[in-house]
């Protein structure tokens, strides 16, 4: 198999740093499969065979490969059984019948350049004119849906956002990694109203099922249980709470959204197991940090679920905590929450916070507060005597953060 990746850059999926509007709890974002479908101008699926060298130029030759089926068409390769890459790819005499699922684009061939853009979009149109880059080569599993899933892709992009969610949605549980990884991910690259949309009609039973199985990665337990959250009934809250409560179950990832499918299915008794869980100092980081990632979820996306005033005394809790207190700051001052001015000031006094970080995020909030309020700017002047570095620096790492204006475009 190595063989074929040494000759066939794989083109690597890249995560991207998600949107504001990015479905909350997907862990995986990045470049999809079916994003690079679109960039493709054929795709193949088909068995290789006939590699040759060529015997001036060692590092060059030809393969064929036998097209089984025609996943993107392109009329390069109508009617066409075989297609000849333009490159030498061994092949593994144990490893004939293996099926590739090959990316290719179609570029001029050499010398047919022209300066004429109508000359040009004539040599494109003509597949004779037509050289093939076979840029990408996946060798698949015996019985692999990655194929059909391709096709499937394609059959619905045309579709609205939430018809093509469920198609994904059927993948998530697929046996190959590279299919029901590459489905986690569109959910991922998904605006979380349109995620919403879909998700109160998904089967709940079929969700707690992943959610129970200890075969599912844990990074996906986080979507899993937010779905949940949106069409699931009480005897489904009661399940997600002994799961979640369960300390045979050591959660790496993924509490965060269930504990939000949690509240979303009761929030009574939902957010008075989050707020118990928050204030537990015995409860290790990573789960305290959990409930914040929740606080905002509920925020950003869900501000029906909570009032904002049971919120910020949420996020109150964790401030007092020495351990994560800049984090719940951070988010105060992002949310403009300057009546909290005093509480998070009286912190710069306690010995369990003066550390640097703490200290930085206690005064990047009384710096952005010191517009709105008396006492966060007599702070910030008080710290000006006393460090003016430090302030200068909390200023200029404030601006930075700033959103900057789109560059104006001349005509």
């Amino acid at each position: 198999m190595n063989s074929f990746k040494i000759f066939f850059s794989l083109m690597c999926l890249v995560g991207a740093a998600g949107s504001v509007q990015a479905c909350p709890f997907c862990s995986s974002q990045g470049q999809t499969l079916t994003s690079e479908v679109a960039q493709a101008d054929l795709i193949l699926l088909g068995t290789l065979k006939n590699a040759k060298r060529d015997p001036e130029d060692i590092s060059r030759g030809s393969t064929e490969l036998d097209v089984e089926i025609v996943i993107k068409p392109h009329p390069y390769a109508k009617g066409q059984k075989t297609i000849t890459i333009p490159r030498f790819v061994p092949i593994n005499p144990n490893e004939k019948d293996v099926k590739f699922l090959v990316f290719c684009n179609l570029l001029p061939q050499p010398g047919t350049f022209t300066a004429s853009a109508l000359a040009s979009s004539m040599v494109m149109a003509n597949p004779r004119t037509l050289q093939l880059d076979a840029y990408r080569g996946d060798p698949l599993p015996a019985k692999s849906e990655l194929a059909k899933y391709l096709q499937g892709a394609i059959a619905v992009k045309a579709k609205d956002e939430t018809a093509k969610l469920r198609y994904f949605f059927d993948y998530l549980d697929a046996n190959e990694l590279l299919v029901s990884t590459d489905a986690m991910m569109e959910f991922g690259n998904a605006d979380y109203k349109d995620v919403r949309k879909l998700a109160v009609s998904l089967p709940a039973d079929k969700l707690l099922k992943w959610l129970k199985d200890p075969t599912t990665p844990q990074s996906r337990l986080g979507l899993f249980g937010m779905l949940l959250g949106h069409c699931g009934k009480q005897e489904h809250a009661e399940a997600v709470r002994k799961l979640i409560a369960d300390p045979e179950n050591a959660f790496n990832s993924g509490l965060d959204g269930m504990m939000a499918g949690y509240l979303m299915l009761d929030p009574k008794e939902g957010w008075d197991y989050l707020l118990s869980v928050a204030r537990d100092r015995k409860k290790d980081f990573t789960t305290r940090f959990a409930t914040l990632k929740v606080l905002r979820f509920i925020h950003e996306y869900r501000p029906d679920l909570i009032p904002h005033s049971k919120l910020i005394g949420g996020v109150k809790l964790l401030v007092e905590q020495e351990d994560l207190a800049d984090l719940p700051i951070e988010d105060l001052r992002k949310w403009k929450a300057w009546d909290q001015t005093a509480f998070v000031l009286k912190f710069a006094k306690e010995e369990s916070h003066k550390v640097n970080i703490v200290k930085r995020a206690i005064l990047k909030f009384a710096i952005s507060a010191s517009k709105h309020d008396k006492q966060a700017a007599e702070y910030v002047e008080e710290m000006r005597k006393l460090d003016p570095d430090r302030v200068k620096l909390a200023e200029e790492i404030i601006h930075d953060e700033e959103p900057k204006p789109a560059p104006e475009v001349k005509d």
